[in-house]
């Protein structure tokens, strides 16, 4: 053939035609027309030209510019012939480019990709992982049962491959195969089973999509990964994520019970109860206990929570109806702002999101409740955002906040938007029924639309009042007069009806208006709608029954033209009526019930939500938003009755482990065990705890982050502020950084504590396996010893700053335990004679926050500590000129404040520099209103030359912001203002190394700044670094087991957010400088405050 031929069988009229669209409008006709085909064919020409040329540089423009016309929906499929000759090109870069365009033309031109297959399989074994990957994927698009042989081979190695890219394009292969051929399912569910247990993140999200595909019914497959993949949850790719969490709700359905139980007490908080009923069951003990969590159960939901957070709004919904499908009531209020957050989206996603909510709210108002203002309408949203908005409200509506929704709906009806004004009254009406209290109102205010102009809100107003009516017909015949008189004036056919109906329902209360009705009706019979006429014919008989004497010529009549008219629905109805109410031989029985039958009491209309039965279908899916069961949905199973065997989940031990025992340390098994079960119960009581005490507030579910996940060790740590970075390429460096670890493992004995032990103790915890258990707790025994080590050091060193604040302080401070006094005692915490009595008023919690400070592993950097920080800076908060004689400094004390623990403590000196003495010094108005000062008591007077010391608090909300306020004398007021220094606004927090590493684990990627500093070789000492951070920032100093590592934590006063500051020393005088915190505008302040304290002499 041709190549002429083949452009014209090919497509090349479609290309033409795009040419022709994108050619500019002022060429004329038939040159034109002929000039773009004949460019057009030119252009490919250049393009097989070039691919059939021996320069690389040719054939790689020319791939380049093909995928280009791909990318932008262009016909290429004619170039194949020329594109598939380059397949066996030496050059990496146009090989990929290559492959690019085969797996997107194998499928159409499959003889001819076949003819290639063998190189194909060469490329299956190419050393790049790029080019296998590529060659797997073409060859899997090759849609020819022929090949299935050589596809399945292909995907089994490729499961194997090291590369976890080319094992996660394996998995996409899975499922083209077993659509290509579903004999193949039990080979298939082998490969699947295989890399279930894999632990790279790359590859989970597309196994388990695999799984859904291929066997969503083997839950037996899941059990052994289950808690592997709730750990990689966070780490995986976005879209893996939603795959992930749809098939583990699906999993915990069949595998835990219901946390929703009649009366179930929450017993999860307290960890001890798990291991004691564990051991109790072994002894036999059969005494039935309040309702228990299961600890996978609450893993899932643990790992889960920190994703609602995600950019992704797929993942936040998946977690959401995660959450509603599987967490206990009253923790489902966790996912209501992630859901609002997402209201903010383009408007695909707020229809999405919005219909989940109106389920959702139906069952649990108080949910939405707080955020009703997010579901207000806006003159920009689409009609369908509107009405679910209008749907939610609804759901929404109580007696405290009708008045405020009425109010709201009161502006809707005046909407342009006919079809969103007419939803507005039904939601009106509904509101009426649901609420007894403003049934009148809305009624009235009914009655009032229907003087409306427009004739669709009337419609929708009289149908609405229909239903109304029926709920208390009796009090009603004024509003049954009101809409007779407007009859005339509504055309709508459904109101029509609606009125007709009414007045014959209850023509006994209007007994003068019915019959002149109907005597309306039956002059234009002929000319109303189908609709309208059988309610005529209706109305009719009901007036016959009810009123002959004046009706009984008109019905005739009536029912004469509905004998005769065009649709056979009312001549039916016609025929039926005749018989029913006219006496005559043939009428049977049913005469005597005529009255009975027509003019019997009909029940009140219900008015639902259409989302009222929609909670039959998973929150989230298509079905859901369909409301009918979608092709592929998987239907949510009910709770067991009965939780089945949960060791199912158990790892087997893992041989390898066994071997690295010896070399970790000495171990004394007992105390060991001891040691981790404690460690285990006291993290997971915090976490119980923050999941329970602040569900609503977003630091939590931050904070709550994977913990458990297999974090990436510390090399990757540094990197992972890079945002940008690839799946792929952070799944390597993890997979490199996990070989290295486990090389440090064998060669050291003494174990570093990085991110990777603490993974180890979590997955170890889970799993509950003895050997990783062994391993983990040792390492936790040997930093237990190290804590102990530094405690006993400055428990032994604490008599020295003793002796030397003795002289300084009232006695009563030395009466105190010793930890108290070393912790109490420093310098930093006593400056100022009267604030020496609230040292007695610091309660345990107070004191164990402040414990920070004596954790710091060598005493000696704490009496570097104590001596350099006796004087504190000190600020002019108001000059003597300015202040007409009135000066004042002010310093941070670094003492917790005692009014309010939201608050920092500042120490304000006054002096009086004057002649004369100052009365009523106090502090007036402050800027903003909003700030929140705790003024010192006003000073009566002050001497010349004499000075006074007095304390504040104040609210800085974790910010910089100036807090400006004016100080006042008798005669005068001057505007001052407090600017604190970022390390100020922070309190020391007691930790330990274990501990950092687990939190600084849980703030990585938006949540760390990091910078490579160049130090003074003056600060390069442990000692001097301590020194020159708790300089700049009230942080505590983290005791640490490297030498290389300074560790130093502490919370935000206001907010209570962690802070983290690690400095790993590297060659010739640099440093990586980390700070990992929620608060990221901190974090960048308190980064060049310390670089700046670090590399100044």
């Amino acid at each position: 053939m041709s190549t002429g031929a083949l452009y014209n069988d090919q497509g090349g009229a479609e290309a033409a035609v795009e040419a022709g669209q994108e050619s500019t409008p002022t060429s004329s006709g038939s040159g034109a027309a002929f000039g773009l085909f004949s460019a057009d064919f030119k252009k490919n020409e250049d393009l097989k030209e070039m691919l059939e040329s021996s320069k690389e540089s040719l054939k790689l423009e020319a791939m380049k510019r093909i995928v280009g016309l791909i990318a932008k929906g262009k016909n290429a499929s004619e170039l194949f012939p020329a594109v598939v000759k380059n397949v066996a090109s030496k050059n990496i870069e146009l090989k990929k480019l290559v492959y690019v365009y085969l797996v997107r033309y194998a499928e159409e031109q499959q003889d001819l990709a076949l003819l290639s297959i063998s190189t194909f399989q060469r490329a299956l074994k190419d050393p790049n992982q790029f080019i296998r990957a590529s060659a797997l994927r073409v060859l899997s698009s090759i849609r020819v049962p022929i090949i299935v042989p050589i596809m399945m081979l292909a995907i089994k190695e490729a499961a194997a491959d090291l590369s976890p890219y080319v094992r996660k394009t394996s998995a996409h292969a899975i499922q083209k195969l077993f659509s290509l051929d579903a004999d193949q399912k039990e080979q298939l569910i082998e490969v699947i089973e295989k890399l279930l247990k894999d632990k790279s993140t790359l590859v989970a999200g597309s196994v388990v999509m695999a799984f859904e595909e291929v066997c969503p019914d083997r839950i037996d497959l899941i059990h052994k990964n289950y808690r592997k993949l709730c750990n990689l949850l966070v780490d995986v790719e976005e879209w893996g994520q939603v795959v992930i969490i749809s098939m583990l709700t699906r999993y915990a359905r069949t595998q835990f019970t219901s946390p929703w139980k009649e009366g179930a007490m929450f017993d999860e908080n307290n960890e001890k109860a798990f291991y004691e009923s564990d051991s109790e069951e072994k002894k036999g003990h059969t005494e039935e206990k309040p309702y228990i969590m299961d600890p996978d159960h609450r893993l899932l939901l643990r790992n889960t929570k920190p994703l609602l957070q995600s950019r992704n709004t797929a993942v936040v919904m998946s977690v959401a109806q995660l959450y509603w499908h599987l967490a206990p009531k009253h923790e489902v209020s966790i996912v209501t702002k992630s859901l609002v957050r997402l209201l903010r989206s383009h408007r695909e996603v707020q229809y999405i999101v919005l219909q989940n909510i109106a389920t959702m709210s139906i069952q649990r108002k108080g949910m939405f409740e707080p955020f009703m203002k997010s579901f207000y309408v806006r003159s920009t949203d689409a009609t369908h955002i509107k009405t679910l908005k209008l749907e939610i409200l609804t759901n929404l509506a109580n007696e405290a906040n009708i008045s405020t929704i009425l109010r709201e709906f009161q502006t809707y009806v005046k909407s342009q938007d006919k079809a969103f004004a007419a939803a507005t009254i039904q939601a009106i009406g509904r509101c009426a029924t649901n609420i007894s209290e403003v049934t009148d109102t809305c009624l009235n205010g009914l009655v009032l639309l229907l003087s409306n102009r427009d004739e669709t809100v009337v419609a929708e107003s009289v149908v609405v009042i229909k239903k109304l009516l029926q709920t208390q017909p009796t009090q009603h015949s004024e509003i049954i007069k009101h809409m007779a008189k407007l009859f005339d004036n509504i055309t709508v056919p459904m109101a029509r009806a609606s009125i007709l109906w009414l007045i014959g329902e209850y023509c006994e209360r209007v007994p003068k208006i019915a019959p002149d009705v109907l005597r309306k009706m039956a002059k234009s019979f002929t000319a109303e709608e189908d609709i309208v006429k059988l309610q005529t014919v209706n109305l009719a008989a009901k007036l016959y029954l009810t009123n002959s004497k004046q009706t009984k010529l008109l019905t005739q009549y009536i029912l004469n033209l509905g004998k005769y008219d065009q649709n056979y629905d009312i001549r039916d109805r016609t025929r039926f009526i005749r018989q029913l109410i006219v006496p005559s031989e043939k009428s049977g029985a049913l005469n005597k019930y005529a009255r009975r039958i027509l003019l019997a009491p009909k029940p009140a209309p219900v008015l639902e939500s259409s989302f009222k039965d929609r909670d039959r279908f998973q929150l989230g899916t298509l079905s859901h938003s369909l409301n009918s069961k979608a092709t592929g949905y998987q239907e949510l199973s009910d709770w067991p009755a009965v939780a089945p065997d949960q060791s199912v989940r158990n790892v087997e031990i893992i041989e390898a482990v066994k071997e690295w025992t010896p070399t970790v340390g000495k171990t004394k098994q007992p105390k060991s065990d001891d040691k981790f079960y404690s460690d285990d119960e006291d993290e997971k009581e915090e976490e119980g705890s923050d999941s329970s005490g602040s569900e609503d507030s977003s630091s939590s579910s931050s904070e709550e982050s994977g913990s458990d996940s297999e974090e990436e060790s510390s090399e990757s740590e540094k990197t992972s502020s890079d945002s940008g970075k690839s799946s792929s390429g952070s799944e390597q460096s993890s997979s490199e950084s996990e070989l290295e670890q486990k090389k440090k493992k064998k060669t050291k004995k003494v174990p570093q504590k990085k991110s990777k032990p603490t993974a180890a103790d979590s997955e170890s915890d889970e799993n509950g396996n003895g050997p990783v258990a062994q391993e983990s707790s040792s390492s936790a025994e040997s930093s237990s010893g190290s804590e102990t080590d530094s405690e006993d050091d400055s428990d032994s060193d604490s008599p020295a700053p003793q002796k030397k604040t003795e002289t300084k302080t009232k006695p009563k401070v030395a009466v105190k335990s010793k930890k108290e006094v070393s912790l109490l005692d420093l310098d930093d915490f006593s400056p100022a004679p009267t604030n020496t009595p609230q040292s007695s008023i610091f309660s345990p919690s107070l004191l164990s926050d402040l414990e920070g400070l004596s954790l710091s592993g060598v005493s000696s950097t704490m009496q570097v500590t104590t001596s350099s920080f006796g004087p504190v800076k000190t600020y002019e908060l108001l000059h003597h000129m300015t202040g007409k004689g009135l000066a004042a400094k002010y310093h941070f004390p670094r003492q917790p404040c005692l009014y309010q623990p939201s608050m920092v403590a500042v120490q304000v000196i006054l002096s009086n520099s004057s002649d004369h003495s100052l009365e009523e010094i106090h502090i007036g108005d402050r800027s903003p209103a909003s700030l929140s000062i705790h003024c010192f008591n006003t000073i009566e007077r002050l001497e010349p030359e004499a000075s006074v010391t007095v304390s504040m608090g104040i609210d800085f909300s974790d910010s910089t912001q100036a807090a400006n306020f004016q100080l006042c004398t008798k005669e005068d007021q001057f505007s001052v203002s407090i600017q604190p220094a970022v390390g100020e606004l922070l309190m020391p927090s007691s930790m330990t190394e274990q501990d950092f590493c687990k939190e600084q684990g849980k703030l990585q990627g938006m949540n760390e700044t990091s910078a490579t500093i160049t130090m003074e070789t003056a600060n390069a000492s442990s000692q001097a670094i301590s020194k020159q951070v708790l300089s700049v920032a009230n942080v505590g100093v983290v005791s640490s087991s490297q030498n290389n590592f300074s560790r130093f934590a502490g919370r935000t006063v206001s907010s209570g957010a962690l802070v983290l500051v690690s400095l790993e020393l590297k060659e010739s005088s640099t440093a990586l400088l980390t700070i990992n915190t929620e608060k990221t505008v901190m974090a960048s302040m308190l980064l060049r405050d310390i670089k700046q304290a670090l590399t100044q002499a």
